[in-house]
């Protein structure tokens, strides 16, 4: 664990109101494979993203992709709790987001980096803005994540079932304890690896932790300290290592009801603009493959 650390601290009752996650949240996933898909990586799961944005251009990244920098601070409204019940119910969750909420969290994104104009509707809580943003959002998923939800949500079940064993097993700290070395439980703090130095005090809130395909080498949380506490985190890589059993393969992972419908990928034409949003060299591998 390096130097920087998220110190959450705990009560009793937050310990009693601790969980994992159901499943895969799919507004996390969706926001986090952006982080994926700039870095040119030769990830699976965003293959079927990649043939259609070589047939079909960048479309909702366009969108997306000012709001989600490479690295750093991203709007908590992009991640919604209720998005935990489904892509639709985050949705309405993201276009129900109060005006006040909006324009702080994109004024401390435009602290760290330059909006496009056209971000300042979304900041105003336009209707038309935020339809567009929720548009963005299920497109990209529809195209990107949910084609490969099978894989996503059977590693996320992997992960789930065996923090639930250690969980029915020994109780929440014997879970906690589980998730090492991205954390520590050292009663009644959990340090976590994370980019900056920062104090998260729970308050007899709880804490949901919400394993994730897409996050990688660290976990997040969410900004705003007023909100519910979320921590997400990157499922473990070999999970059966952690000495529980694993699950059964349930519907969802897999992927019987995967988030969206299957979109065809037709068309045809040149990268356009994708380069500029995915990396020139990324984008040439793509088209090499073609």
């Amino acid at each position: 664990m390096g130097d920087d650390v998220l110190r959450v601290h705990f009560t009793a009752e937050d310990l009693a109101r601790t969980r994992v996650a159901e499943g895969a949240d799919p507004l996390w996933e969706t926001v986090l494979s952006l982080h994926s898909l700039r870095q040119g990586r030769a990830e699976p799961a965003l293959m079927a993203w990649r043939q259609y944005a070589v047939r079909n251009g960048p479309g909702p990244l366009r969108t997306l992709l000012p709001l989600v920098p490479p690295h750093g601070y991203f709007p908590d409204f992009l991640t919604p709790f209720a998005a935990l019940d489904g892509v639709e119910p985050g949705l309405e969750a993201v276009m129900s987001t109060p005006r006040t909420r909006l324009r702080a969290e994109l004024s401390q994104l435009s602290g760290h980096r330059a909006l496009p104009g056209w971000a300042r509707g979304i900041g105003e809580g336009e209707p038309a803005a935020l339809r567009k943003l929720a548009r963005s959002l299920r497109t990209y998923h529809h195209l990107a994540v949910a084609p490969s939800w099978s894989r996503i949500a059977g590693r996320v079940c992997a992960d789930r079932a065996l923090r639930v064993h250690a969980l029915g097993q020994s109780g929440t700290e014997a879970m906690l304890r589980t998730f090492g070395p991205l954390m520590r439980w050292r009663p009644p703090v959990l340090e976590v690896a994370y980019p900056v130095d920062r104090e998260l005090f729970l308050q007899g809130r709880g804490l949901v932790l919400v394993p994730s395909y897409f996050c990688q080498d660290e976990p997040v949380a969410l900004a705003d300290e007023e909100l519910p506490p979320v921590l997400v985190y990157p499922v473990a890589e070999t999970p059966d290592t952690l000495g529980a059993p694993a699950a059964p393969a349930t519907s969802e992972a897999r992927g019987e009801h995967a988030e969206g419908p299957r979109f065809r990928l037709t068309g045809s034409g040149a990268l356009r603009d994708v380069p500029a949003l995915i990396g020139a060299r990324a984008a040439t591998r793509i088209a090499l493959r073609r």
